[in-house]
């Protein structure tokens, strides 16, 4: 039946027809192999395909010269062996009626010399860009004739693997780096006037159309305002887009407003939790006014609301919603049959982002499947065999997912909370006003549980005649951990938890020393409620940068916290004691590189982070009962196979545990554990 929802409404772009007004917008999850887009990546994008998107856009960017090497697991468009592998991708979305482009780009300065083949850093002219540090060489004439031949070459791999269209890559990259006057400093043919600053990109677009025809699809990903003094102005970016959209080389626009050279920077153009929703959808929508041009926009459109605004009321004409389809890539099929409150929530955590510029692969903080496409699904199947009764002990982000996904396969499934509300840990992180969307996560997986008829006890602490008496035939212990001190030469009772912080339980004192040797969201997350008290705080660590578990991005509203409240942060330092003097406690600090050096701060408080230690009672006191004896066998778990050896034939029921019961870890981790541990029962 046809649909009134604007999302739902086909566009036509040229000679394509794209069934709804839905995309991803091109970005980079990592999941290359030698630059080229193998079964990983494929299987990725085809996900999005089969969860019904119009519109895939691969790459973030694929890179058309050999003296751009990546900065992020981008691929190698120079590289002719890149078609089959294209073809191969776009040929699975089809299947579904999926259009698939790809950006292309010349990185510019915005990668490093050395790495790949150790080749100079190029760009406009000589100005480093502190992300990536490299001083990059004045970009000469026989370079610029090279690199727009480049582009016209890795549009032709484009075109011969049957994509549906290119956009070209101009923010913070070479193109744009060019048009910015605070990158472009060149008193030549390429510098000063307007026209000057975009001729670059004019010898690409002419090069690249000559290449592939007038037919096939170009657009440019391109900065309209850079929003910062002396860079591209909001009049000037709004009149590149004018110019773009009557020159007739390109076919959309797809709108950035802001400069990504620096962590802060980027977390403007594309903002982390806590931070404003779709901040740029108004900009985008005047470009699109001004220029009367098919306009795509994403940047932190996260919900179906804020995209069906988007579309009806004539801002964009395709919305991107990336990141939530990397929580979610069946939102577009939900909305289609009426479950939009299935759609599992991007809570904005931007693991996945910190996780690419830290030099690792696009993660969901809360959905494991993605990027794992090829062995775990993103639609669970019902078990072949008889159900089982299987209880969870433990009602935090493991014990929650390990409750779905079972009960999702078919299992009679009972969880057990020791706690009158569920959410454990992530629970506790919400109590930062900043990061209170993470309580998506566990809603999300209560409105899930709900509807799969799965009973949660609540306020019952599980001991082991509890769970024996619901005759199990699978326990699993998702019990978590608590917090655990570091290793102190003395004053162990002295000290305060980042959880009795974070909880609320202990209020900050005037004077703080708060030392964090793990690293991640916890420590920082307290000292942010204490920074915000008003308290005088300095944060220490051992490591020679701090929070060293936490991505750049996520770094950024800590940074401006602690800034703004004037927190004192030292490095490479360790609390090894402490002690009472007087009504004040004295925090003895130690170094790893000095040995015998040792100084002292009195304070009123000391708060310490040092990761939990297990809650495992319970499972030791099954453990003897159970048939594998709390055994796994992690090849069969990560390769297939039943991973429950059985060694006790006497036992009662298998069992295992996931999550912080296990060892101290993180979100991800957690429901990694409860939908792989899950898939098996």
């Amino acid at each position: 039946m046809a649909s009134n929802d604007p999302l739902l409404q086909p566009y036509q772009l040229k000679h394509l027809r794209l069934k709804n007004r839905v995309m991803s917008t091109s970005h980079e999850p990592a999941y290359s192999e030698d630059g080229m887009p193998k079964e990983r990546y494929r299987l990725y994008h085809a996900e999005k395909a089969r969860g019904g998107m119009a519109l895939t856009m691969t790459a973030g960017s694929a890179l058309v010269s050999r003296d751009s090497p990546a900065a992020f697991g981008n691929l190698h468009l120079y590289d002719d062996a890149i078609v089959p592998w294209l073809k191969e991708l776009a040929d699975d979305c089809h299947q579904y009626d999926c259009k698939v482009m790809i950006q292309i780009t010349h990185l510019g300065r915005r990668t490093g010399w050395n790495k790949a083949d150790w080749l100079p850093v190029l760009s406009a002219s000589p100005v480093r860009e502190p992300a990536h540090r490299a001083f990059p060489k004045t970009a000469e004439d026989w370079d610029i004739e090279r690199i727009v031949a480049d582009y016209a070459s890795a549009a032709q791999r484009c075109q011969a693997a049957g994509l549906d269209g290119i956009e070209f890559e101009a923010y913070g990259h070479l193109m744009d780096g060019f048009w910015s006057p605070l990158t472009n400093h060149r008193d030549d043919d390429f510098g000063g006037s307007l026209d000057n600053r975009l001729r670059f990109s004019n010898m690409v677009l002419d090069a690249v159309r000559k290449a592939v025809g007038d037919e096939f699809v170009v657009g440019i990903r391109m900065v309209a305002d850079e929003d910062i003094a002396k860079g591209i102005s909001r009049q000037e970016g709004v009149e590149i887009a004018q110019r773009l959209a009557a020159s007739g080389k390109v076919d959309f626009l797809n709108i950035i407003r802001g400069t990504i050279e620096t962590d802060a920077a980027l977390t403007k153009v594309i903002p982390v939790a806590g931070m404003r929703a779709s901040p740029h959808l108004d900009f985008a929508g005047e470009v699109r006014a001004a220029t009367k041009f098919p306009t795509f926009h994403a940047a932190r459109i996260s919900d179906v609301a804020t995209a069906r605004h988007a579309i009806a009321t004539g801002k964009l004409d395709m919305v991107g919603m990336t990141r939530a389809h990397i929580a979610d890539p069946h939102i577009v099929k939900k909305v289609m049959e009426g479950r939009e409150h299935e759609i599992r929530p991007c809570v904005g955590a931007t693991y996945c982002l910190d996780r690419i510029y830290e030099g690792g692969e696009a993660l969901c903080v809360h959905n494991a499947a993605t990027g794992r496409e090829a062995w775990i699904p993103h639609v669970i199947r019902k078990v072949e065999g008889p159900a089982k009764r299987v209880i969870v002990v433990g009602a935090g982000a493991a014990g929650l997912e390990a409750a779905r996904v079972t009960a999702e396969r078919g299992h009679r499934v009972t969880v057990l909370e020791a706690a009158s509300q569920a959410g454990g840990q992530i629970r506790l992180a919400t109590q930062n006003p900043r990061r209170k969307e993470l309580i998506g996560i566990v809603d999300w997986r209560l409105g899930e549980l709900e509807r799969l008829g799965v009973e949660i006890r609540y306020d019952t602490w599980a001991e082991k005649d509890d769970v024996l008496a619901l005759d199990p035939d699978c326990v699993v212990v998702a019990t978590g951990g608590l917090p655990q001190n570091p290793p102190l030469e003395e004053g162990d009772n002295l000290v305060t938890s980042s959880w009795d912080i974070m909880a609320g339980s202990v209020k900050p004192a005037d004077h703080v020393l708060l030392y964090d040797d793990n690293g991640g969201h916890q420590g920082m997350g307290a000292a942010e409620l204490i920074a915000n008290a008003g308290s005088k705080l300095e944060l220490v660590s051992p490591e020679r940068f701090f929070a060293p578990e936490m991505g750049g991005m996520n770094h950024v509203p800590y940074m401006h916290a602690f800034h703004e409240k004037g927190v004192t942060v030292t490095i490479n330092t360790r609390l090894v004691g402490a002690r009472r003097d007087g009504n004040q406690l004295v925090a003895v600090l130690g170094s790893d590189f000095a040995e015998g050096w040792r100084e002292e701060r009195r304070v009123d408080q000391i708060v310490v982070e040092h990761g939990t230690l297990p809650l495992e009672d319970l499972y030791l006191d099954l453990k003897p009962l159970s048939k594998n004896l709390g055994a796994v066998d992690y090849e069969r778990l990560v390769k297939g196979g039943d991973m429950f050896p059985v060694r006790n034939e006497g036992g009662r029921f298998m069992m295992f545990r996931i999550g912080d019961a296990v060892a101290s870890r993180n979100i991800h981790a957690a429901i990694y554990d409860g939908i792989r541990f899950g898939l098996r029962i």
